[in-house]
């Protein structure tokens, strides 16, 4: 069976995005792209003239092989995006005036979701050396752009593909419910590590607390700000008690 029949099928948003590269070079980068798209669960790779030499040497796309195989090459932008109902440029602009609405990634990512939605949408890479002409982005309905430091704008093709592939899944709210669920440490059991630590603290000499009652009150808020599940909480008392061990019985072995 081959590879690309063993590639799950990805959510029908995911389906509808076509990643379109104009005129790459380099075919690290083309590979890359190919991963990156398979890691964030994308399928639609399309190449406008690719170098020839490029595309059959991108060979860098671990576990992403079906997607290079299934890639489509095109002889213009404008028959890669033919089917498409938005078309977005991702560019560093550099030193250009746009012509288009140019909006960050993190804005341009929720448009593009709720369109990916309802039909497919294109996002546009020109390649390494150039970037998007005005040609290609004459195609385009809007560009984005990645917030990079002022100065350094352009970045490694595949990471900027990456990254914005990145921001069309991130969820923060399912990122919060992906804490994993812990068993906080009761209340007695927080009670237990801290008599256990003011014993062996008074017995190493650290306070008197008979003398000063605020220290005991001190490693009792101590203990709780450390918001310890009841697994840590056990090894900590565990330790405790050695050490409380050692403190009494020196040279003694348990």
């Amino acid at each position: 069976m081959s590879e690309a029949r063993l590639i799950p099928e990805p959510p029908k948003r995911n389906r509808n995005l076509r990643v379109v590269l104009v005129e790459v070079r380099n075919p690290l980068n083309i590979g890359a792209v190919a991963r990156a798209m398979s890691n964030f669960g994308f399928a639609d790779l399309r190449l406008v003239r690719p170098y020839d030499t490029a595309y059959r040497e991108a060979v860098s796309a671990v576990g992403a092989g079906a997607v290079l195989q299934n890639s489509t090459v095109f002889d213009s932008v404008a028959e890669a995006v033919a089917d498409c109902r938005l078309v977005v440029g991702a560019t560093g602009l550099g030193h250009r005036q746009p012509q288009h609405s140019l909006y960050r990634l993190e804005l341009a990512a929720r448009q593009v979701r709720r369109a990916l939605e309802v039909g497919p949408v294109a996002l546009l890479f020109g390649s390494e050396k150039f970037g998007l002409s005005n040609d290609h982005v004459s195609h385009c309905h809007w560009l984005l752009r990645i917030p990079t430091r002022r100065g350094h704008e352009s970045m490694n093709l595949a990471q900027a593909v990456a990254v914005c592939l990145y921001e069309l899944i991130r969820s923060p709210l399912a990122a919060r419910h992906c804490l994993q669920a812990v068993d906080k440490a009761t209340g007695e059991e927080l009670e237990r590590l801290t008599l256990l630590l003011q014993d062996v603290l008074q017995h190493a000499g650290y306070s008197d607390y008979g003398a000063a009652p605020t220290a005991a009150e001190k490693t009792h808020r101590l203990v709780r700000r450390l918001s310890l599940d009841s697994r840590d909480a056990s090894v900590l008392t565990g330790m405790l008690r050695q050490i409380f061990w050692r403190l009494r019985h020196p040279g003694e072995t348990n």
